[in-house]
């Protein structure tokens, strides 16, 4: 299996319900490294997984959505804690999106899977992987 990734960051604000999550209970922020991975089986026609700079750019379009935002307070996230794993999956699924729309080109078409990577800090990390 070949792969590229990408990267790119959120910085965001959020709370979470629940006595696990401690003092995250309240609101607070968040920075997170954001790394899209692209995964084919086969080398496209240009010897490539995918364009880099489409993916760049595409990565870049789906995270400005949250960057800068209170995740409380966006409709699309309500009642729902915004987890770091959470989060990954939002990310993976809204790329996916505009791949199915063709954003990233032709060659995107023999994409297998995406895995996107959200890292907290150096040492700690989620990641959603997904089927394309």
């Amino acid at each position: 299996m070949f792969s590229i990734t990408v990267r790119d960051h959120i910085m965001i604000a959020h709370s979470f319900r629940g006595a696990v999550f401690g003092p995250a209970q309240r609101l607070h922020g968040a920075t997170f490294l954001v790394d899209a991975t692209f995964r084919r089986e086969q080398l496209d026609d240009d010897n490539i997984v995918v364009d880099i700079g489409l993916a760049t750019q595409e990565l870049g379009a789906v995270v400005s959505e949250l960057n800068y935002r209170n995740l409380d307070n966006e409709p699309d996230f309500a009642g729902i804690n915004t987890s770091t794993e959470f989060l990954a999956k939002v990310i993976a699924d809204r790329l996916a999106e505009r791949i199915e729309k063709g954003a990233l080109g032709e060659g995107a078409k023999g994409l297998a899977g995406l895995t996107v990577s959200l890292h907290e800090s150096h040492v700690a990390w989620a990641s959603y992987e997904r089927a394309l």
